[in-house]
């Protein structure tokens, strides 16, 4: 099996409007700098330094959990991963839906675990993704990552990608990409955490470099 790509999130991700040129010229280094430590101020500060207030949202994840469950045949009796999870919401909305299912969540951010719905916090646990996983191999029926790869830097991939394909049967990647000069000119201005900045033909042949066999979908800034 080769890896495939999936388009299932770009929908939802197009629904934020963003101001790239404000970004780009509000003291975005000293912006970075603050974001990549991916705790409070991430997450729940400043527009400026990431998410500007990261709250659970009812409804807005629940088609995309319905379409991963859809996608992937998952059930009550289905084991699944979000490797770099933040707080979870994904997990909940899944949990919602299939609520004998069982999840786990790996995040590098205190903050976002701290923040998880009650329900599912002792699923969860705070977790640098580029260390080996915890588990054994092919012990999730789905592994899912979405944003997280894009922030590692390239001597970092090769080992959190392979890791991410053992632990678990099937496997499906978000990451941020381009297709053209405006789209990376975008994602440049954006991006406060991105270090790979691959388009998509990079990325493709990254993952097949890699052995990587999972669904992939690119996120785009357009």
């Amino acid at each position: 099996m080769i890896s495939k790509e999936l388009f299932l999130l770009q929908s939802n991700h197009n629904k934020t409007k963003r101001n790239y040129l404000y970004r780009m010229q509000d003291e975005k280094v000293n912006c970075m700098k603050v974001a990549k430590k991916y705790e409070k101020d991430y997450w729940d500060g400043k527009r400026r330094y990431g998410y500007g207030g990261y709250k659970y949202i009812p409804g807005r994840l629940t088609k995309v959990a319905q379409k991963i469950i859809n996608k992937f045949k998952l059930n009550n009796s289905s084991k699944i991963l979000d490797l770099g999870c933040g707080k979870g919401f994904l997990l909940f909305e899944i949990k919602k839906i299939l609520p004998n299912i069982i999840i786990n969540g790996l995040d590098i951010s205190r903050h976002g675990i701290k923040c998880s719905p009650k329900s599912i916090k002792k699923n969860l646990r705070v977790y640098d993704a580029r260390r080996p996983l915890p588990f054994k191999d092919k012990y999730f029926d789905l592994a899912i990552s979405f944003g997280l790869f894009h922030n590692f830097e390239i001597h970092e991939l090769e080992k959190s990608i392979l890791e991410f394909s053992r632990v678990s049967k099937k496997n499906y990647m978000m990451v941020e990409s381009y297709k053209n000069d405006k789209e990376l000119f975008n994602l440049q201005c954006w991006a406060l955490t991105c270090n790979s900045f691959f388009s998509t033909k990079e990325w493709k042949w990254i993952l097949k470099k890699f052995g990587y066999k999972g669904y992939y979908e690119f996120i785009f800034f357009k």
